[in-house]
């Protein structure tokens, strides 16, 4: 009789235990597992949590995916944060009963005592399951719906070939890696529900498709982002477009002035600080790089060759005074003698500069200037046509050529 109490406790503490749940507010890897829902010291509950069978078709999943927020783009990293809302619905019939012997019409049931889709984004950093332990609700004909709010941070292919008027496409492809596509197919849809504008990039389109030819069973949720681009062009477009401004109305002044030289190096000074902060706030890529950053390029060029235009003129003007100096006509003699050992005024120019007569130098500044404003608007329309027309497509990532659960393309 003792024996028999023994085995009777011992085979209720077997049928108590439950495996432990794996929780956390964030998965810190490329994907974001569900916890298992198998529970392996209850032989006889195996077949509850078994996918439900559909017979020669695959079990068909309905989802709804709605899209609250798109938070921290950023475009250095190539990632974008999001918030969104998965509705999961699909029928089950072992879950069904009759309503003449339960008069319920639906129950709630935890989300880990029947079958769940595994769901794993595999563009995912993190991801942040917002309810930890999610109720299912199960209508009496057998239908199961599942709501999962999660926030997640994931890799985007940005195209900023037009920083900062872009337009990308970033895509969360989630996966059912425990299933195959004989045995679960999903249908989804999407419903944009962002309500703030306030942000730097908006989402104007939101699109869901469910890629063909796969092995895996999986649906891709595709944000198209736009950038407002008013940020960048006030911190970016507009100081550099004043400097070469300032830049071409430098060259007004007389190439003999002192100040010239100091006004162009103090520019080209300016210019390379700007363009070292510039560097770090644009974003590089293997391919199809932004135009800005050869945009930016060209004016640094450009007020590199005024610079030593004025440097190299204004040396040869000072070398070509300083040889009339030295040997002065008859008539300059005498009036060097009338003023005595007075010196010329710092602020005028060297002799024979003033009036109509001007040095080879001043003549060639002049024409410099001239082809330097005509270059510059050139630039200015070239690079406007080239913003308009130009096209780019980046170069094909390596597991393109091999989609997941396919072979390689010959």
């Amino acid at each position: 009789m003792m024996a028999l109490q023994l085995l009777l406790r011992l085979t209720f503490l077997g049928l108590s235990i439950t495996s432990p749940l794996v929780h956390g507010e964030g998965f810190q890897g490329p994907e974001a597992i569900w916890p298992s829902l198998l529970n392996f010291n209850l032989p006889q509950k195996v077949e509850s949590i078994q996918i439900p069978n559909n017979g020669s078709a695959a079990l068909l999943v309905d989802v709804e995916v709605f899209v609250s927020n798109v938070f921290n783009v950023d475009i250095l990293r190539y990632t974008v944060s999001s918030m969104m809302l998965l509705k999961l619905s699909w029928l089950d019939t072992r879950l069904a009963w009759n309503n003449s012997a339960q008069p319920q019409h639906a129950v709630t049931m935890p989300w880990d005592s029947l079958w769940t889709p595994r769901l794993t984004i595999l563009e995912a950093l993190w991801v942040d399951w917002r309810d930890q332990s999610p109720q299912a609700r199960v209508d009496q004909d057998g239908h199961v719906k599942l709501n999962l709010a999660l926030t997640t941070e994931t890799n985007c292919d940005f195209e900023l070939l037009h920083f900062p008027r872009d337009q990308s496409n970033c895509s969360l492809s989630f996966y059912a890696l425990s299933n195959t596509v004989m045995e679960l197919e999903f249908q989804a849809h999407a419903v944009n529900e962002i309500v703030s504008v306030k942000r730097e990039y908006v989402v104007y389109d939101l699109k869901t498709q469910v890629p063909p030819q796969q092995v895996v069973p999986c649906f891709k949720v595709t944000l198209s982002l736009k950038n407002t681009a008013l940020k960048s062009i006030i911190a970016l477009l507009v100081p550099a477009e004043a400097l070469l401004l300032a830049d071409v109305c430098g060259g007004l002044l007389p190439l003999w002035a002192i100040e010239r030289i100091a006004y162009k190096v103090t520019l080209l000074l300016s210019y390379l600080v700007f363009h070292s902060s510039l560097v770090e706030a644009l974003p590089s890529s293997s391919s199809c790089n932004p135009l800005l950053i050869y945009f930016f390029t060209i004016l640094l060029l450009l007020l590199f060759l005024s610079t030593m235009e004025t440097v190299l003129l204004a040396g040869l003007l000072a070398k070509g005074s300083f040889g009339a100096k030295s040997s002065p006509s008859p008539a300059l003699r005498g009036e060097h003698r009338e003023h005595g050992n007075s010196g010329p005024h710092p602020e005028e120019p060297p002799r024979g500069v003033k009036g109509s007569q001007r040095s080879w130098p001043e003549t060639a500044d002049r024409i410099f200037f001239l082809v330097y404003v005509a270059g510059v608007l050139c630039c200015q329309f070239i690079f406007a046509g080239i913003w308009m027309w130009a096209a780019c497509k980046s170069d094909p990532a390596p597991g393109e050529a091999a989609p997941h659960g396919r072979r390689p393309r010959p």
